[in-house]
């Protein structure tokens, strides 16, 4: 354990960064989870309803991940290599499902 006063400090402000990165990163986790199921849904059953629902949770996971990044969580192209799968993958299902 550090005995200067500075570096106990650093290690409170290390530990309660720690803590909110992982609440974002965790944060931003489930909310992909999330939108990737109402995926799946809309792709079982293509509805106006489930495709707002879509719309609505790849809204809120884009949000999260643009926050993480303004907050130095993420790193800008990690954000933007995310945002970008989320997009493919209903890119990759409408296709789909418009060729069927």
């Amino acid at each position: 354990m550090a005995n200067i006063k500075s570096a106990l400090k650093r290690i409170k402000i290390a530990e309660r960064n720690r803590l909110e990165n992982r609440s974002y990163k965790s944060a931003v986790k489930t909310l992909t989870k999330t939108y990737l199921a109402a995926v799946e849904v809309h792709a079982a059953n293509p509805t106006p309803d489930t495709h707002k629902q879509v719309e609505s949770t790849m809204a809120a996971a884009y949000s999260k991940i643009d926050k993480a990044v303004k907050r130095g969580v993420l790193h800008a192209n990690t954000g933007a290599r995310k945002k970008s799968r989320l997009a493919r993958v209903l890119k990759a299902q409408e296709t789909a499902g418009a060729a069927s």
